[in-house]
């Protein structure tokens, strides 16, 4: 191994010995080892190590001589892979977001069970670092921000950040006098729960002087490309845009080739060759003689095919072309069919907001009904309620109800799942509650068979009202936990257990891809924000979003009921009936 390459690994020594919380004095060996080679000469260290006179170099003891010889003359080490084998790999990705050292990298391990940025961040934005000590408030935010900086370099962004760019984009294009029309287009418009860039489809009689007004947006930071019909930037908060300009005839026909993924552009390519039609970004032609087949709008382009309206976020080759043809689209959920929302946080727990903030909000809103869920007492390191809070927030709603008659105000707990399946709670207490969600917060990485019998134990529980953020994924950081879903979902089901969708930006959990088969098997599904401060309302209109990717409709979701038929499924379910 190289000079440098000895040297990083020397430095990883350090870091990885602070994080399994070693004695200071021996990871500080290491980082000095590692300043000492790098300051030798390019050969030095090879010769050195060949002469066996690295041990006689100042800040290189024996144990560090063994194994210098052994990286320079082997390329790798057993000392450093049995270290890195004892510490989760995400943890040196931790690492680079800015103030952030290894002593307390490894308090957040060990206080929170943080593992990778993804973690981190989420903890943050559930104010899990603000009584953390050693950490508190301006330390969270100053945490956020460095995730954000890092993540504008990653090439990664979620659907909701992604989506509020690229409207402030269309708001300023919207400013060019001979604008036509615009839209989003690419992921974006189909709703992809990660984006990694900007697709925009505008039409104008005058596209090159589009383009170039495109270039020179304020937020434009850089110009990858432009030409007439086409350009791309690089914009201040780190994500790519595509803008493609075309005709006003040409605008249905462009908007549906760079709205639909690949494979349904292709399904949809071959549905028009059995029809004696071609498709391509310019138009819908006759294949006899080239002929374009007029179409004003998207609808009429489906048409054209003996389709329905597909809507955009449905565009996967998921079925949708086939249920187009038979008619038997499902009507969609909006965001307006929203009557209410559950699980929301407050102060109680690791929400910021008070519950008469919090109550507040939801009236000036507009809902119906708010559904209160403060983590249960297992969840210290979110605050969570012991039974003599639960008692003293129970008191409040209350009082809270009086005032507010206008909104109905559910008192219920988020409920960790233990690890053998059952509630945190004795039933007796359950029991004063109007609902239960039930979510698994630890021990996330249970082998496939034990995780989905701790779920279905839970589920099994009659006083469990929802399964919260079902496979426990948080988006660019943590994949799904191993769980046999089917089995899952049949056990919802059987015991009449509604399924989150979890709106937050992170989690966006149930996965969408799984949506279908559960509307396919009858099962509800709540759309929740997993509010913990009152900007996290908005999140539901991402659960819509999903949802809608999902193909869930109005009925299959069930904070669109009304308050009067919420309050009677809940009467219901406290009783043991599946409502």
């Amino acid at each position: 191994m190289e000079k440098q390459g000895t040297a990083k690994v020397l430095e990883e020594i350090g870091v990885l010995l602070e994080l399994e919380g070693e004695n200071t004095f021996k990871s500080r060996a290491y980082y000095n080892a590692a300043r000492t080679v790098e300051l030798l000469g390019e050969e030095e260290l090879e010769r050195l190590v060949r002469e066996d006179q690295l041990k006689d170099v100042r800040g290189i003891g024996s144990a560090i001589n063994e194994k210098v010889k052994e990286l320079v003359q082997t390329g790798s080490l057993n000392y450093y892979e049995e270290l890195k084998a004892k510490v989760p790999e995400g943890l040196f990705e931790v690492l680079k977001v800015p103030g952030l050292g290894p002593k307390k990298v490894r308090k957040l391990y060990e206080m929170l069970e943080i593992t990778n940025p993804a973690e981190l961040e989420y903890a943050c934005r559930e104010n899990r670092l603000v009584n953390l000590k050693g950490f508190g408030q301006k330390t969270q935010e100053n945490i956020l921000e460095g995730i954000e900086f890092i993540r504008r370099y990653q090439g990664q962004y979620f659907y909701s950040e992604a989506r509020r760019i690229a409207e402030s984009l269309i708001r300023e294009l919207k400013e060019f006098p001979s604008l036509g029309e615009i839209s989003l287009a690419g992921s974006i418009r189909r709703c992809r729960e990660i984006v990694k860039d900007i697709d925009l489809v505008a039409s104008t009689d005058e596209p090159a002087s589009l383009t170039q007004y495109f270039t020179e947006l304020p937020q434009v930071t850089d110009v990858i490309a432009h030409g007439d019909t086409k350009a791309s930037v690089r914009l201040d908060e780190g994500i790519n845009a595509d803008l493609r300009v075309v005709r006003p005839d040409e605008y249905p026909y462009a908007l549906h080739h760079f709205t639909g993924s690949k494979e349904h552009n292709t399904a949809l390519r071959h549905r028009a060759k059995n029809m004696d039609l071609k498709i391509n970004e310019y138009g819908l032609f006759r294949t006899s003689d080239d002929k374009l087949v007029p179409c004003r709008n998207e609808i009429e382009f489906f048409a054209a095919l003996n389709l329905a309206y597909i809507f955009p976020e449905m565009r996967e080759n998921y079925g949708e072309i086939e249920a187009a043809e038979a008619g038997t689209l499902p009507i969609l959920i909006e965001k307006d069919d929203i009557r209410g929302i559950f699980h929301v946080h407050t102060n109680y727990s690791d929400g910021t907001n008070t519950l008469e903030e919090v109550v507040r909000h939801c009236s000036e809103l507009g809902y119906e009904y708010v559904g209160i869920t403060d983590h249960s007492q297992s969840a210290f390191y979110a605050g969570g309620l012991n039974e003599d809070a639960l008692i003293e927030q129970q008191e409040e709603i209350e009082a809270m109800r009086e005032k507010y008659p206008g909104l109905a105000i559910f008192h219920g707990v988020e409920s960790d799942i233990r690890t053998d399946g059952s509630l945190d709670y004795p039933d007796a207490v359950l029991e004063r509650l109007d609902f239960v969600i039930a979510s698994v917060h630890s021990g996330l990485k249970m082998e496939r068979s034990k995780m989905t019998e701790r779920l279905l134990r839970a589920l099994s529980h009659p006083l469990v009202t929802m399964l919260g953020h079902p496979t426990n994924r948080l988006l660019l950081g943590r994949d799904s936990s191993p769980l046999e879903l089917e089995k899952i979902f049949q056990a919802a089901l059987d015991n009449g257990v509604i399924l989150e969708l979890n709106a937050s930006p992170a989690r966006l959990d149930l996965d969408w891809r799984h949506l279908k088969r559960v509307k396919e098997m009858g099962l509800l599904v709540s759309i929740n924000p997993d509010a913990h401060r009152l900007e996290s309302f908005e999140d539901i209109n991402v659960g819509v979003a999903i949802a809608r990717k999902g193909w869930l409709g109005k009925e299959d979701v069930f904070n669109s009921r009304s308050r009067s038929d919420v309050e009677k499924y809940l009467l219901h379910r406290s009783s043991g009936s599946h409502a």
